[in-house]
């Protein structure tokens, strides 16, 4: 049964029962208590509008120095995997050809994230998979920050995908599942 989910509402709570709980991103936890993560849903059926407001987001970033991070929400859209992939390269070359490179930088999250070598299945895939489509638009300076500060930090995929291969792909697929409001 698939019940009527806010995008916002299923994405903050990604952050704080997966993302921030499992460790996922071990500097998360400190800017959902800091409340520096900014959540913008957008319609991504209109490619054109969809870059602009990443565009403003950049701007907005540069103005407000107390928002350390941006979540763009992209619903409606872009559902299917591969048009994804193709906006997420259309972002990565705006945003350079904007001269954010080296500023900010995009992550990226899907429903159906697959990285290239590893099965659907795999529960690895988790670490990149969210409620909906989404970038995440993260200051570069921050990031080094936190890296420099962390213990190890080249380890945090390795101990990712062997933490979610424990908990398995079905209870992974489920807890997902819920979130989209598809129990």
């Amino acid at each position: 049964m698939t019940q009527a989910v806010d995008p916002i509402a299923a994405t903050r709570q990604w952050v704080e029962t997966f993302v921030v709980a499992r460790n996922i991103c071990p500097f998360a936890g400190r800017e959902v208590a800091r409340d520096t993560i900014r959540y913008v849903i957008l319609d991504a059926g209109d490619w054109e509008q969809a870059l602009l407001t990443l565009v403003a987001e950049c701007e907005r970033l540069d103005e407000t120095p107390a928002i350390e991070t941006t979540l763009l929400v992209l619903t409606p859209g872009l559902e299917a995997f591969d048009d994804y992939l193709d906006f997420l390269e259309v972002a990565e070359a705006l945003l350079a050809d904007q001269g954010y490179e080296g500023t900010y930088q995009l992550a990226s999250f899907h429903p159906d994230y697959c990285f290239a070598d590893a099965a659907p299945e795999d529960p690895a895939n988790f670490t990149n998979r969210s409620p909906f489509p989404m970038l995440h638009l993260l200051r570069e300076a921050g990031l080094e920050r936190a890296l420099s500060h962390y213990p190890d930090p080249e380890a945090i995929p390795e101990r990712n995908i062997a933490a979610l291969r424990d908990v398995g792909h079905e209870a992974l697929a489920q807890a997902l599942a819920r979130l989209r409001g598809r129990d």
